[in-house]
């Protein structure tokens, strides 16, 4: 068994060989809290938490870091454009993300580091920059000297001579306009920190590269985060942490956008959907199906039609289990999931390719259904639930069947309520066959489908879903 994955800084799929035997440590770029995520931002977060699952299931012991930055020049205008202060919006944001995962699947992390908490570790390593002659001080601003680290832009692939990198407000002095600004002088009203050069506050690269110093050493194995991160925030977290003496990143992986009308989901187009209005319309496990399941690499074009797909296709998957179930009782998971699944996942997480072997066991496990073999039946809902686990799509787990893997008490108070309603026009539409009035029996069923439900008759009773 050897996990493979697509090394962006290679340019090729590579056998997975962990610095320490039995281990992985990942160290994903989180959320910059700003403002809600839409379902862009969440993506990442799914993506790799899907990576972390399926390491856990391979044996290893997984170290997860997922940072946030609470302090950036774009949270600063938005405490100045709302006049709050710029930690109450960072935190009412993080909280929104956390929600976010949590609602969506998500494990927690092993580590969440924010930004404003790793001040001194900043210093600390822009004081070696110096030193190294790799960064310089002017006017409060600390700036990397690009042209020290020979490597620079070997993760993009980009040629030095026709960079023109990013550049902010007040950074002044530089000896290059392709340096970056590691730390950015104070300005009035503003927050800052004391450093040996004046007061100021952090850039958005420096914040990782100490990061992930701290709390997974000097060399660790997967950095994750956005295929728009590779420049100018990878590139530049890599000169950082390289030139002050860490191999840091032994891979690099990045997951695609969510995009709208072919282009990148974000807040700046006015085309993002807020992942707290989006669980309103549709059930988490369907957002996590929709957004999880095609590969990592691959753009994702949002629509409304492509929901609905992804609720139709997970609900023949969520159908057969629920028919096993009132067939046979509980079902346990697998110890193990199937070969073909298996190979798809070592291979580049090969999540498209899973999913075919969940629904051709479905398929499998419906012909039994109709066959009245039992025995199959509950044999491939065992390895289906297997599979939806390590992808954390089980609809029979508890995290989900408790109201959404967020345990949302008023989801699941609210189901409780409709299926209520649901069973006492049932109960009328049993008393009308009863009676043999069959057309009253007909004219509730046709009334419930006309208002989103399907109902299934079974050897247990009738059975209402979403249709």
């Amino acid at each position: 068994m050897t996990i493979r994955l697509y090394d962006t800084s290679a340019r090729k799929i590579r056998d997975f060989a962990p610095l320490v035997p039995g281990c992985v440590s990942i160290y994903l770029c989180g959320a910059t809290v700003q403002a809600a995520p839409h379902i862009g931002h969440i993506r990442s977060g799914l993506n790799f938490d899907i990576m972390r699952r399926w390491f856990a299931y391979r044996g290893y012991q997984v170290t997860f870091v997922r940072n946030v930055t609470d302090i950036d020049d774009k949270i600063i205008q938005k405490a100045a454009e709302q006049h709050r202060p710029w930690w109450a919006i960072g935190y009412e944001n993080e909280v929104a993300f956390n929600d976010a995962y949590d609602v969506l699947g998500c494990l927690r992390p092993t580590y969440e580091p924010r930004a404003t908490g790793h001040v001194p570790e900043m210093i600390e390593m822009m004081s070696r920059l110096i030193e190294r002659g790799h960064a310089y001080a002017v006017d409060g601003n600390v700036y990397f000297d690009v042209k020290s680290f020979p490597d620079y832009l070997s993760l993009s692939g980009q040629e030095l001579e026709n960079l023109r990198q990013p550049s902010g407000e007040g950074e002044t002095g530089k000896r290059d306009p392709r340096d970056f600004a590691m730390w950015k002088a104070a300005k009035p009203g503003e927050p800052s920190w004391q450093t040996p050069w004046g007061r100021g506050r952090p850039g958005w690269h420096l914040e990782c590269s100490a990061m992930a110093h701290k709390y997974l050493g000097e060399t660790f194995d997967i950095h994750g985060g956005g295929v728009d991160l590779v420049f100018p925030h990878h590139e530049n977290e890599i000169a950082q942490a390289r030139a002050y003496g860490d191999e840091f990143a032994r891979y690099w992986a990045h997951n695609a956008w969510v995009t709208m009308s072919g282009e990148k989901m974000s807040k700046s187009l006015g085309n993002s959907v807020l992942v707290a209005e989006m669980v309103r319309r549709w059930r988490p496990i369907v957002l996590r199906y929709y957004l999880g399941t095609p590969h990592y690499r691959s753009m994702i074009e949002y629509s409304e039609e492509a929901l609905r797909e992804a609720e139709a296709a997970f609900g023949r998957i969520e159908g057969f289990a629920q028919r096993v179930t009132e067939l046979a009782g509980a079902v346990e998971p697998a110890a193990e999931v199937p070969a073909a699944f298996a190979e798809a996942m070592d291979d580049d997480l090969g999540v498209p390719q899973a999913l075919a072997v969940v629904h051709t066991t479905v398929r499998q496990g419906n012909s039994a259904l109709t066959a009245d073999d039992k025995e199959t039946a509950v044999a491939r809902l065992s390895e289906v639930r297997a599979m939806l686990g390590v992808l954390g799509l089980d609809p029979l787990d508890p995290s989900w069947t408790r109201g959404g893997a967020a345990g949302s008490e008023r989801g699941e108070a609210l189901h409780g309520v409709v299926d209520s309603l649901v069973n006492l026009v049932l109960e009328q539409r049993q008393s009308a066959r009863d009676r043999k009035d069959y057309a009253t029996a007909d004219a509730i069923r046709d009334s419930l489908q006309q208002s989103g439900l399907a109902i299934e008759d079974t050897p247990a009773g009738p059975r209402w879903t979403l249709s």
